[in-house]
């Protein structure tokens, strides 16, 4: 969801912005931001998540300017935050007094009422308070001198793609003719993509409610629709109805590439929060095990299925770590399995701007390890004549094809079938980074 917070007059401004830099400071501290999220007040919530992702989005370049114009980091980092926030909004809105057109739902204020808000807020925390004037100078400073900086800034790769150093690197040499246009992408907000629950109705019967309701939709792929314009899931026609789900037009391919019929017996490995296995159900009634590591998340697929209208005996939720088989599997084969395996997330920064900042460099190390470990494990409990689908949200070849080809050294038996194998987030109005790779064990 994007939204655009109160206008620059309203009185709850300092509190959002308030709310947004604690945000911030979490993601500094190492937490997600939905996570930090989670924390604040329901009502601040949308304000501080528009703030939030849009300082994300900017942090390589507001850091930059903070490094120049402070050259000893503040001790307290809720003022580093504020700090942070504060530059990334004015860059945004004199690149707007500028002409320089802006992402959809990029927060725009004027300099003196941002400023002024931006220390209102600090004086509302103890912990900011005694920085009032140092924010106050900073910000203003950077109105006065952002064009002299603009020079210096424009030689930090950080600053110009706000994204860290390693992953830029990484992005380069992976993509090398894509790789400013997936940069690009990452700092744009993503369409709000619906996947219709064939069970309970259809694509154009969807379309058609929400037409009537005063939501444009169009069409993607073969169950999906893409909004016109975000809004909040429940004030979507048909949400408690189970109609629907929002579900990336990339993440809806998983369904589609495994090739299913009625009354296979199907391992979701890694399942939460269950998207991708209720889409799995709604097309075809199957004995499926939903499979995760993390009981709070599995909780979410049991939410997910029931909204849907999908539980059925012939559904199973397992709490368990899915590259030791030997604690849950029960010993029959599985004709299909889906391991949409964790990974670095790198496909999905435009949704969740925050984890370019949390990841570091060996993590694309240790996340390969354990992905191997993972499909080295399932690949016993495939039924002879089975399909393997192995997907990740990522765009780093560590995490998709290189992961393949050396599972395929391993398993020479294996037979690689036709897939998209990586795909990379471009424009607006397409999906999100993804990697699938499909696998038949021979009968």
């Amino acid at each position: 969801m994007h939204f655009v917070p109160e206008s620059p007059q309203s009185p709850a401004l300092s509190g959002q912005l308030l709310a947004a830099a604690r945000a911030i400071r979490a993601v500094l501290d190492g937490q997600s931001l939905s996570e930090a999220l989670e924390s604040i007040p329901a009502a601040q919530r949308p304000a501080a998540q528009a703030l939030s992702f849009h300082a994300m989005r900017r942090l390589g370049h507001a850091r930059a300017a903070s490094g120049r114009l402070v050259p000893r980091r503040p001790p307290e980092r809720l003022v580093e935050a504020l700090i942070l926030l504060g530059l990334s909004l004015l860059e945004a809105g004199l690149r707007q007094a500028e002409g320089a057109a802006q992402p959809p739902g990029t927060p725009i204020y004027h300099e003196h009422t941002l400023v002024h808000q931006l220390v209102e807020a600090a004086a509302a925390d103890r912990r900011a308070r005694p920085a009032k004037g140092l924010i106050n100078a900073v910000l203003r400073r950077y109105g006065r001198e952002r064009a002299a900086l603009r020079t210096a800034l424009d030689a930090l790769p950080e600053a110009v793609w706000n994204h860290p150093g390693w992953w830029i690197a990484t992005v380069r040499d992976a993509w090398p003719d894509d790789w400013r246009t997936v940069l690009e992408a990452a700092d744009q907000p993503p369409p709000m993509a619906l996947r219709a629950n064939a069970r309970r109705i259809s694509r154009d019967a969807l379309r058609a409610r929400l037409e009537e309701a005063g939501l444009h939709a169009r069409s993607v792929g073969e169950d999906g629709l893409i909004l016109a314009a975000p809004r909040p899931v429940r004030d979507i026609p048909g949400y408690a109805e189970g109609w629907w789900s929002v579900q990336d037009p990339s993440a809806q391919l998983a369904a589609r590439l495994l090739p299913l019929r009625d009354g296979l017996r199907v391992l979701d490995a890694c399942a939460a929060p269950g998207g991708k296995t209720a889409h799995l159900l709604e097309r075809h009634a199957l004995r499926l095990t939903a499979l995760d590591s993390d009981a709070r998340r599995l909780e979410r697929v049991g939410d997910n299925l029931r909204r849907l209208g999908l539980e059925s005996p012939d559904v199973s939720l397992r709490c368990a770590d899915a590259a030791r088989p030997g604690d849950w599997w029960d010993g029959r084969p599985y004709d299909a399995i889906l391991a949409d395996v964790p990974c670095t997330a790198s496909g999905v920064v435009r949704r969740h701007p925050d984890i370019r900042w949390l990841r570091r460099a060996d993590d694309l190390a240790r996340t390969a390890a354990l992905q191997a470990r993972i499909v080295d494990a399932l690949w016993p409990l495939l039924a002879p004549g089975g399909h393997l689908l192995y997907a990740t949200c990522s765009i780093f070849p560590q995490e998709g094809e290189s992961q393949v080809r050396a599972f395929l050294e391993r398993h020479p038996e294996a037979r690689r079938l036709p897939a998209p194998g990586h795909i990379l987030p471009g424009g607006p109005d397409q999906g999100d980074g993804f990697f699938y790779a499909l696998l038949r064990k021979p009968a």
